[in-house]
C-alpha cells in the first residue's frame, strides 16, 4: 500500500498508468496484485501484464531493468554496446525506446531496429554488430494485455542464470524513480549514442537463412497460406519463401499487418487452433498445400496440412521430426550429412527422435526446456570447431533452428524447410501428414499431448509453488495405472531408478519427470513466461488407436496428479 501510495503521488509521465492507479484506490485485492512483488528479471527477462506498479510492464519497470543491465555492462567492459528490436505488442516501441533512452544515459551505445522485428534478428544483430547484449521487447505468443523483455548475452543466446542473477542484483540495488537516468531517444541519436541498425543486417540475416535450404530447385509449385499472427514474420518470412521459389502465397487478411490487439486472434499461438481459424478458413476457399503460421515475434512457426477433405494441424513434435528425417536423409542423399552430425531437442519433447537419430546416426543431445540451452550447445560446438555438426534444433513448443548463424528458435528459417519439405514430399503425390504417417508406421506411434493449468494472481504463485513441494516431498508410484519404475528431479539433480540414485549432469531446474513402466513418460513444469503448470505426457504403441488411449488414461490422471479441478 505504501509503494501504490508512492506511485499514485508521482508525477507519472504516462496518463493512463495515473489513470489506472487512481480507478483501483479502495481495491485492496486490486492494489496488491499489482505491488505485492517486483515483475520477476530471469532468463527470460520480464514479462507480465500492461499496467501500472512494481509488478507490471511499464515505462518504469522497463526503465529499472534497463538500468540494472546498464550498470552489469558497465562494470564487466568499457563502451559496451546493446542490439534493440521489438514486436508488434501494444508499447513495445515506446519500451525499445525507453530502453535505449537509459543504456544511452549510462554511455552504452543502443543499436535499434528501426522496424517491426522478429527475435531471431536479434540474436543475429548482437552477435553481427558485436554487441554485449540485446533487448528484445516483445511476448512471444502471450494474450494480448502482456509484454515483455527478453535479454541476450554476447552471445546471442539468451542471458545465463548467473548473468540474469548479477542483472537481478543490480535492479534490485535501484530506486524505480530516483536510481534511474534517463535520455530523450532524440537526444540520443544525437549523441551518436543510439544508432538505428541498417537494412544490411536484415539482408544479412536472410542470406544466412537461404544459405539453410536442403533443396538445390525452386519450389514453385507450392500453394501456402500464411498468416503472421498480426506480428512481425511478415516481411522475413515472404522474402524468403520467394527466394526459394514460392510464389503463390496468399496471406490471411485479418491478421497480414501489425496489431498488438491481436483482434482475431486473442492467444496468438500457433500452437492452439483458435489462433489459425481464420488461416483454416480461408484455406478451406483457397486449398493450399500447407497453412503457414508464424507468432508475433516470429520465432515459432505452426501449419496445417491438407488431408482428406479438410486441414490437419501438425504438432511441434510432429514437425520437428519431419525436420529431422527430411534434413537427415536428403542431406545424406546429397553427400552433405557432416560427420557425427548433431541434432540437440529437449526433455520434454518426443522420443520418436532417438530412433529416427539412430538411423541415420545422428547424435541426440537433449536439454532444459528453453531454446538458450539448444544455443548453448550450438556455442561448444563453435568452440570446438565444430558447429558444421548441428544440423537441427528443436523442442515441442514449435521453436526450429537449423544452423548456428542466431542462438535462438527462428520461424523465418522453419518456414523456409517447412515449404522445402512441403514440396519435396508433393512431387511424390505426399502431403506432409502422408510423411508423417508413414514415419509412424515405421518406427511406432508416438504420442504426446500437453495440459495446461492456470493459477492466477498472488495466491496462484503460492498454490503453484505448494503442488511442485508435494509431488517432490511424495513421489508418485503409479501413474494411470503403470507403475512409476523410475523419476527425476532437475531442481535437485537427481534421477532415482529402480531405487538407485544418480547424478544429472543439466543444471538445475524446477522440473519433475516420471518413467512409466509401459514406456510411457510424464513431465511436471511451471512455465517460465506465464502462471501456469505444464504437464508434458508421452506414449508409444504399436497403433494410433492404443497410443490415443494410453494419452487419454495419461491426461486423466495429471488432474489427479496435481489434485486440482479438471
Amino acid at each position: 500500500m505504501t509503494e501504490y501510495e508512492r506511485w499514485l503521488a508521482y508525477p507519472l509521465e504516462d496518463e493512463d498508468l495515473a489513470e489506472e492507479l487512481r480507478a483501483i484506490a479502495g481495491k485492496p485485492a486490486e492494489i496488491s496484485d499489482r505491488f505485492y512483488q517486483n515483475l520477476a528479471f530471469g532468463t527470460g527477462g520480464l514479462r507480465g501484464i500492461l499496467g501500472a506498479g512494481t509488478n507490471r510492464m511499464n515505462i518504469y519497470t522497463v526503465r529499472k531493468a534497463t538500468q540494472g543491465l546498464a550498470n552489469y555492462l558497465n562494470k564487466h567492459g568499457e563502451k559496451p554496446s546493446v542490439a534493440i528490436a521489438y514486436d508488434s505488442r501494444n508499447k513495445s516501441e515506446l519500451f525499445a525506446r525507453e530502453a535505449a533512452g537509459v543504456l544511452a544515459a549510462n554511455g552504452v551505445t543502443a543499436h535499434v531496429y528501426p522496424w517491426l522485428s522478429p527475435t531471431p534478428t536479434l540474436s543475429y544483430a548482437v552477435r553481427r554488430l558485436k554487441c554485449d547484449a540485446g533487448i528484445c521487447v516483445t511476448a512471444s505468443h502471450n494474450p494480448a494485455k502482456y509484454n515483455g523483455y527478453k535479454a541476450y548475452g554476447a552471445d546471442g543466446c539468451q542471458v545465463t542464470a548467473e548473468m540474469a542473477d548479477d542483472i537481478l542484483n543490480e535492479i534490485n540495488a535501484l530506486d524505480i524513480f530516483a536510481d534511474v537516468r534517463h535520455m530523450d531517444f532524440e537526444t540520443g541519436k544525437q549523441n551518436g549514442l543510439i544508432c538505428m541498425i541498417d537494412e544490411r543486417v536484415l539482408d544479412s540475416f536472410l542470406d544466412e537463412v537461404y544459405s539453410r535450404r536442403v533443396l538445390a530447385e525452386p519450389c514453385d509449385g507450392l500453394k501456402v497460406v500464411y498468416t503472421p499472427l498480426n506480428g512481425t514474420g511478415r516481411v522475413c518470412v515472404t522474402r524468403i519463401l520467394r527466394r526459394i521459389g514460392v510464389r503463390d502465397v496468399v496471406m490471411v487478411p485479418e491478421q497480414e499487418m501489425p496489431d498488438g490487439n491481436f483482434t482475431t486472434c486473442p492467444y496468438p499461438n500457433p500452437e492452439i487452433r483458435e489462433a489459425l481459424q481464420k488461416g483454416l478458413e480461408l484455406s478451406a476457399q483457397v486449398q493450399p498445400d500447407l497453412l503457414l503460421a508464424t507468432d508475433p515475434d516470429c520465432d515459432r512457426c505452426g501449419i496445417a496440412v491438407r488431408h482428406g477433405d479438410g486441414f490437419r494441424l501438425m504438432t511441434g513434435n510432429e514437425v520437428g521430426i519431419l525436420l529431422l528425417d527430411f534434413i537427415a536423409g536428403r542431406r545424406q542423399a546429397h553427400g552433405t550429412l557432416p560427420e557425427k552430425p548433431v541434432l540437440v531437442t529437449t526433455i520434454v519433447s518426443t522420443d520418436m527422435v532417438d530412433p529416427i537419430a539412430a538411423h541415420y546416426g545422428v547424435e541426440c543431445i537433449r536439454v532444459l526446456t528453453g531454446f538458450k540451452y539448444i544455443g548453448d550447445q550450438i556455442a561448444l560446438l563453435e568452440e570446438k570447431g565444430e558447429e558444421n555438426r548441428f544440423i537441427l534444433g528443436f523442442e515441442e513448443s514449435y521453436g526450429y533452428l537449423s544452423g548456428g548463424y542466431v542462438r535462438d528458435k527462428d520461424g523465418v528459417d522453419a518456414s523456409m524447410l517447412i515449404c522445402e519439405m512441403a514440396w519435396y514430399y508433393k512431387r511424390q503425390g505426399k502431403t506432409l501428414a502422408d510423411a508423417m504417417e508413414g514415419l509412424y508406421r515405421t518406427y511406432g506411434y508416438y504420442q504426446n499431448a500437453l495440459e495446461n493449468f492456470t493459477f492466477e494472481g498472488e495466491d496462484g504463485m503460492k498454490q503453484m509453488a505448494a503442488i511442485m513441494e508435494g509431488l517432490r516431498r511424495t513421489a508418485p508410484k503409479e501413474i494411470a495405472g503403470f507403475r512409476v519404475v523410475g523419476h527425476s528431479d532437475y531442481q535437485r539433480s537427481i534421477r532415482v531408478q529402480e531405487g538407485a540414485e544418480e547424478p544429472l549432469s543439466l543444471p538445475r531446474s524446477n522440473v519433475l519427470e516420471y518413467r512409466l513402466e509401459n514406456g510411457g513418460k510424464v513431465i511436471v513444469r511451471p512455465s517460465g513466461t506465464e502462471p501456469k503448470i505444464k504437464i508434458y505426457l508421452s506414449a508409444r504403441a504399436d497403433s494410433r488407436a492404443e497410443s490415443d488411449a494410453l494419452i487419454a488414461r495419461l491426461r486423466d490422471a495429471g488432474t489427479r496428479l496435481l489434485r486440482v479441478e479438471a
